[in-house]
């Protein structure tokens, strides 16, 4: 379970892991539902028949997918909260890269190293981790990514 924290307590643990997400399986019902949200009908993800004869060896997630359950995994890991927080806001990510395909069944979680915690303006916090999205069984991750959030105090 997470704690709640202060910023400015935060920003001490900067060039540390600060926290790991529970395992998150990936399921081929929440491919489908991503791919009806974006669109993206790649067989790749959605047709495990044909997906069978690929090097995958069936479907895959999107990897915007995977990126976009870095929310999720934060909030549900054991990183520290900022308590009392007014607002938080995605900011952006750098140096986002889809390393490994993520198989449907497989489970990933993500584990955060905290780059950067600065504040920006009085109450306005910019926070960068480090996320590595690790695939359980895997020795390689299924992405890393510089993840930059705002928090408002």
């Amino acid at each position: 379970m997470a704690k709640f924290v202060s910023a400015a307590e935060i920003a001490t643990m900067v060039g540390t892991t600060i926290g790991t997400s529970p395992w998150i399986e990936i399921t081929q019902d929440r491919v489908n539902t991503f791919a009806e949200a974006t669109g993206d009908f790649q067989f790749i993800h959605v047709d495990p028949e044909r997906a069978k004869l690929t090097p995958f060896g069936g479907t895959i997630a999107h990897g915007f997918l995977t990126l976009s359950l870095l929310s999720l995994m934060a909030e549900q890991s054991d990183c520290p909260k900022v308590g009392d927080i007014k607002m938080g806001v995605n900011y952006g990510t750098n140096r986002t890269r889809f390393l490994a395909p993520v198989r449907v069944g497989k489970r990933i979680r993500g584990v955060f190293k905290l780059l950067e915690m600065e504040e920006k303006r009085p109450g306005q916090w910019q926070q960068t981790m480090e996320v590595t999205v690790e695939i359980e069984g895997e020795s390689k991750p299924a992405l890393m990514c510089d993840w930059i959030a705002q928090f408002f105090v």
